[in-house]
């Protein structure tokens, strides 16, 4: 019977994994690229982010960190627009590049001797900013070729973004030093700032459950 109940509070509690014990450090990250290209409307859009994490375990169970890191986009977009008789011809170039800082912290409850589910508190935060080049050519009269060109706009924008972040996970550990972790879905709010030269900042919030964003990663332990 006592051995019975010490395998339950094995179980329920994680003591058996020595991996998530305290004073044990872990690293991870995301290290990511795309590119998305539709010829259909002439846009093509990259993507960067490169962001490594640090973790130290405070308790059996209780992990905080940080993830420092940068992240990038850029697009290119080409469209045709028909204002009889014109004919626009409109190019956009968009650059966005940022410094990310995401400290959290993450609770661990055991569902096997190697199986774990997490959830973890975060607060991402992204300071960087855009830069939006647009470039104009009208045929105002296609049959006699008159054709102009407006000046090209350049804008900068700098932005600021902060957000609280839960995240539901899964974390298996493969052995003393290695494990696999997956975050399910997120639930979180978002406040993002731009600032213009000659204009007030902008506020765009963002609060809800986003289900589809579910993200893999392999976590090294220094296990002691």
């Amino acid at each position: 019977m006592k051995k019975l109940i010490l395998a339950g509070a094995i179980v329920l509690f994680g003591l058996s994994n020595a991996q998530i014990t305290r004073g044990n450090v872990y690293l991870t990250g995301q290290i990511g690229y795309s590119k998305k290209e539709n010829k259909n409307i002439d846009v093509k859009i990259e993507t960067l982010k490169i962001i490594p994490t640090i973790g130290f375990f405070i308790g059996s169970n209780l992990s905080i960190g940080t993830g420092i890191g940068y992240t990038n986009s850029k697009s290119n977009t080409f469209e045709v627009i028909a204002a009889n008789p014109n004919l626009f011809f409109i190019t956009t170039r968009e650059n966005r590049s940022a410094v990310v800082v995401n400290p959290f912290v993450r609770k661990y409850w055991t569902l096997s001797e190697n199986l774990y589910f997490f959830g973890q508190l975060e607060i991402p935060m992204e300071f960087g900013k855009t830069e939006t080049y647009e470039y104009v050519s009208n045929v105002s009269n296609p049959i006699n070729g008159i054709y102009s060109v407006n000046p090209a706009t350049d804008i900068k924008t700098n932005y600021t973004s902060i957000g609280v972040n839960v995240k539901p996970g899964l974390d298996y550990f493969l052995n003393k030093n290695w494990s696999i972790e997956a975050t399910i879905g997120e639930f979180g709010y978002k406040n993002l700032k731009y600032k213009e030269t000659d204009a007030k900042a902008l506020n765009n919030y963002n609060f809800g459950l986003n289900l589809s964003s579910i993200t893999f990663g392999v976590k090294y332990i220094f296990a002691k």
